[in-house]
C-alpha cells in the first residue's frame, strides 16, 4: 500500500484545509519543492499534490510551484486541481507528472476523462469526493445528487488507474479515515482505491493496510505530518509490507 504524502498549494504556499473550506486554511511553509525534498528524505517514492487555487478556478494557478516541486522531486508526483482539457493533461505528463487527477471533469465530462485515460494508460485518477455519499465538485463547494458508488462505476473499465476516495467532512480535521466508506466502495468496483481525509496517526495506516487486499492502492496524508502526529518513515514501512 502506498502512502502520499500531500502537498496543497494556496497562492505558491503550502497548506492544509479544514473540510475543503479556503477559508479555513493553515499555511506551512512558503517553499514547495523544499517540502517535496524532506518527504522524499524520510523516504516518500510518491507524492500527492493539489493545486488548490487551480480546483476553484477551473485552471491551474500554481503552476510555478509545481514545476518548482517537479525539477526537485526523485519520485512520482500525482498531480490534481484544475486540470479540465487535454491540453492541460498533456503537458503535465510531458513536464514528468506521474498521474493526473480528474475530479468535477470526471462527474461533468465522463466521456472526457474516459478518452484520457485510454490516451495516458495508468495516468488518470478519478477523484471521488464525497460529502454526505454524495459527489462534490469544483474544489468541493459544489454538492451534486449523484451517490459516490455510482460515480465511480461509471469508469469501471474505462482504463483509470484508482480511484481518489475523499471523506470532506473529515479532511484536515485529523478525526482519522472513514474506513468502513472506503473500504465498501473499493469493495463495491473493480478499480484500486485511494483513501483520504482525516488520517490521524499509524492506526490509520495499520488498519487500511489491513484491506490491501480488498483494494485499497493507497492513503493519503496532510496535517498530521505537517503536525506531528504521523511519522512518515514508519507509515511507508507500514504500507510497504501490507
Amino acid at each position: 500500500m502506498i502512502v502520499f504524502p500531500a502537498i496543497d498549494l494556496k497562492g505558491g504556499d503550502v497548506v492544509r484545509l479544514a473540510e475543503g473550506d479556503m477559508d479555513r486554511a493553515t499555511i506551512y511553509g512558503d517553499n514547495p519543492a523544499v517540502q517535496a525534498m524532506r518527504f522524499a528524505d524520510e523516504g516518500a517514492e510518491f507524492l500527492h499534490v493539489v493545486d488548490l487555487d487551480g480546483s476553484f478556478a477551473g485552471r491551474t494557478e500554481n503552476r510555478e510551484a509545481v514545476e518548482a516541486i517537479l525539477a526537485d522531486f526523485p519520485g512520482h508526483v500525482q498531480l490534481g486541481g484544475g486540470i479540465r482539457d487535454a491540453a492541460g493533461v498533456e503537458s503535465w505528463f510531458n513536464l514528468g507528472v506521474s498521474r493526473v487527477v480528474m475530479g468535477s471533469a470526471a462527474l461533468k465530462n465522463p466521456d472526457f476523462v474516459k478518452q484520457m485515460a485510454r490516451e495516458w494508460e495508468n495516468g488518470i485518477v478519478v477523484a471521488v469526493d464525497a460529502r454526505d455519499g454524495m459527489v462534490a465538485t469544483e474544489g468541493w463547494a459544489e454538492v451534486s445528487d449523484v451517490p459516490v458508488v455510482d460515480l465511480a462505476r461509471r469508469f469501471e473499465d474505462a482504463g483509470v488507474a484508482s480511484l481518489l476516495f475523499t471523506d470532506i467532512g473529515r479532511d484536515g480535521l485529523l478525526k482519522g479515515v472513514n474506513i468502513d466508506a472506503t473500504v465498501e466502495l473499493a469493495r463495491q468496483v473493480d478499480i484500486p482505491v485511494i483513501a483520504s481525509g482525516g488520517v490521524k496517526g499509524l492506526d490509520d495506516i495499520h488498519v487500511l493496510a489491513l484491506h490491501a487486499g480488498e483494494g485499497i492502492e493507497g492513503v493519503i496524508t496532510g496535517r498530521a505530518l505537517y503536525e506531528g502526529k504521523l511519522d512518515l518513515a514508519a507509515a511507508i514501512a507500514m504500507g510497504e509490507a501490507a
